[in-house]
């Protein structure tokens, strides 16, 4: 018998609200990994399917996978200025 295993990568994801609404989501890890969504849900969505089709394409292209387990921080910083 033969088991099959499923790999699951995890990776940060920057979720930034639009003025107009709907979200553009962001993958530090994969870069030029972008996807959008109307709402939260719907760009959780879609970056998971963003995410599986950049690994797929970098697996035919017999590239290496970026770790997943780099951890992404977002703060605010304030800046003064005249």
């Amino acid at each position: 018998m033969q088991n099959k295993f499923t790999k699951v990568l995890k990776y940060d994801a920057v979720f930034e609200e639009n003025e107009g609404g709907g979200y553009t989501v962001t993958v530090p890890s994969l870069p030029g990994c972008i996807s959008e969504g109307d709402s939260f849900e719907k760009a959780r969505v879609n970056i998971a399917d963003a995410i599986k089709l950049y690994i797929e394409d970098l697996q035919a292209d017999n590239k290496e996978i970026p770790s997943s387990n780099s951890p992404t921080f977002v703060g605010q910083i304030s800046v003064a200025f005249p």
